[in-house]
């Protein structure tokens, strides 16, 4: 029986989640919380080995099919090794972004549809996070944000494809309210701050 908490924090590139994430380790850290960050794709030696081939701007070539089993083998084995261990220990588990990345960059980015939902719930095991934080922004914001950065191969693709992964994350967000949080990540970054640990106070009373 799980004992932790498991948060993932989801969104486009550009979103604001790294931040947002460190903000609230700090934050959870100061109420006695034992916190482990993590990321997807990587999160374990083998995982980190998987993102960069996935990453890796040379592989133009690699198949919607070969990117969704790569993002999936990576997830299989950062819930395994890392994720359910530190959940039973009862620690809070901060993961920057999980299966609704799948979702909404191949299922709808790469129009892999339901295919990439059943290859995720072998990968997850039945972990799934408590709460999902979705940082809302729209896909031309997010790539202003990162404009002059080298970007990666996902990072990449066509205008076409970013505006398709948004809408899965909308859609998504419909689907699981009871989990997914749409925070509005066009503020200021000390009221979105203030916006997540509004939510938090209220799961954990802190």
């Amino acid at each position: 029986m799980k004992k932790g908490l498991f948060i993932s924090f989801e969104g486009m590139d550009g979103s604001g989640k790294s931040t947002q994430i460190q903000r609230l380790k700090e934050y959870l850290e100061k109420k006695g919380c034992r916190v482990i960050l993590t990321r997807e794709p990587g999160g374990t030696p083998i995982g980190e080995k998987i993102r960069d081939i996935i990453l890796d701007r040379e592989n133009r070539e690699m198949r919607c099919m070969t990117e969704a089993l790569l993002y999936a083998a990576s997830r299989a084995q950062h819930v395994e090794q890392v994720i359910k261990p530190a959940l039973e220990e009862g620690k809070v588990v901060i993961c920057d972004r999980f299966v609704d990345s799948s979702i909404a960059y191949q299922g709808y980015g790469r129009s892999m549809g339901n295919a990439v939902e059943e290859i995720n719930r072998y990968a997850v095991a039945g972990c799934m996070p408590d709460v999902t934080f979705l940082m809302r922004v729209p896909p031309e914001t997010g790539s202003g944000r990162i404009e002059g950065r080298e970007k990666d191969r996902i990072e990449m693709e066509s205008d076409a494809f970013h505006t398709e992964v948004y809408r899965g994350y909308e859609a998504l967000a419909e689907r699981w309210p009871q989990r997914i949080v749409s925070v509005d990540a066009s503020g200021s970054v000390d009221d979105i701050e203030k916006t997540i640990r509004g939510y938090m106070k209220g799961i954990l009373d802190i």
